[in-house]
């Protein structure tokens, strides 16, 4: 089944949710008020955030251990990065769904078999008041879902750290209808209090805005009560989901993505290029920090995210294949490709940031002074003994 996602949930709680407007946005808020339905959890990576809450440091250990077991991954030499990583190549919907009732995973099968149809995910939705005002809010897995979303919020990293973080993320019509300010926390009537983290232009009608999966639950929401279905522009049949998804059910379509056009940015020179393997885009980064060894990088590649095989968010909200939290990539990202931005997704960015971060803590020193670097990157002695126990065995392995 090509792009199927089946997502569903056994059980759910009730939410205190009301009706509210006329239209859609009725349908929304009487099947959502029941609950909402929520993505597939996004496996927790073993990956470790660049620039993640410091833990109490502790004196530096004698020698670093050695772990026979780490092994340096064998297709580093031919895998060619990918500007972006998963998720990135958007596929957003062309039809948003609304059922009464969680949608079987049988019926999610038959829409993806319908003409023109490519790919189709269910989520969770509900609805919530604040002083009184209603929202209208998914609850979705970041990772999961950042590839439904337009290209610029796809790209936008606080989105998907703020999902990761348990915060909420509000669309950009809803921001200014309402007149609600980032970074405030707003008291969801018999309920938690939601910090507004980012405002992004989600393009799906009536929907207010975005919560995690677990903030969904904690809410009552109910699942797999909002379909998305993406296929070729202007050929899915619209009435044949509907009558797939049965009576009450309602199908709207979605108009193609309206981004503004942004002004050409000028190319500057490129840092590090784009390399056509792994294992040269860690070598030639690591020429940003003298006296570093492109192995430290490999490592530390593997290790967050299996060389850009998961780039998240992480449960901590670090992005891309290095794992950078977005406030430390703010300081320290670079464009390594000379695209003309510095881009927490792409490797070819990423990495030089990696070692321009190493490099900024002393890591080209070598000695107590790399190690030292090392922990700067994530705050844990273990984590250390393992990157540099790993690029032991790079070293080996590579060795001339």
């Amino acid at each position: 089944m090509r792009g199927l996602t089946v997502l569903s949930r056994s059980s759910y709680a009730t939410g205190r949710i009301r009706p509210i407007v006329t239209g859609l946005a009725v349908v929304i808020v009487s099947v959502l008020a029941v609950g909402v339905a929520a993505l597939v959890t996004w496996p927790d990576a073993d990956a470790l955030a660049a620039g993640g809450r410091p833990r109490p440091d502790k004196a530096l250990p004698a020698a670093r251990a050695t772990t026979a077991a780490l092994l340096p991954d064998q297709t580093l030499p031919s895998s060619a990065p990918v500007a972006g990583g998963p998720g990135v190549q958007v596929t957003p919907p062309q039809l948003l769904a609304i059922s009464p009732a969680t949608v079987p995973a049988e019926t999610l099968r038959r829409i993806a078999k319908l003409p023109h149809v490519q790919k189709v995910a269910v989520t969770d939705g509900g609805a919530v008041h604040v002083s009184g005002t209603a929202l209208r809010l998914l609850a979705v897995d970041p990772a999961q879902f950042r590839s439904w979303t337009p290209k610029r919020v796809a790209e936008h990293p606080e989105v998907w750290s703020g999902l990761a973080r348990g915060e909420l993320v509000a669309d950009s019509g809803t921001i200014k209808r309402l007149g609600m300010q980032l970074g405030v926390d707003y008291q969801i009537d018999g309920g938690p209090r939601l910090r507004v983290a980012a405002s992004a232009s989600l393009g799906l009608p009536d929907i207010d805005g975005l919560v995690s999966r677990d903030v969904g639950q904690r809410l009552g929401f109910p699942g797999g009560v909002v379909v998305l279905v993406h296929g070729d522009p202007g050929k899915v049949d619209r009435d044949a989901v509907a009558r797939l998804l049965g009576k009450g059910a309602q199908v709207v379509r979605i108009g193609p993505d309206s981004d503004r056009p942004k002004a050409a940015k000028p190319q500057g020179q490129a840092l590090v290029g784009r390399p056509a393997s792994y294992l040269d885009l860690y070598q030639r980064s690591a020429t940003v920090c003298p006296g570093l060894s492109w192995t430290v990088l490999a490592a530390i590649g593997q290790v967050e995210s299996s060389h850009g095989r998961n780039n998240g968010p992480s449960s901590a909200g670090a992005l891309g294949p290095m794992q950078f939290m977005p406030a430390t990539w703010k300081s320290y990202g670079v464009d390594g490709d000379g695209d003309g931005k510095a881009d927490i997704w792409s490797p070819f960015d990423a990495v030089p940031s990696a070692a321009t971060y190493l490099c900024a803590n002393g890591a080209g020193q070598g000695g107590e002074k790399l190690r030292k670097s090392v922990w700067f990157y994530n705050h844990s002695w273990d984590y250390v003994n393992k990157v540099l126990s790993l690029a032991d065995a790079y070293a080996r392995t590579y060795a001339s």
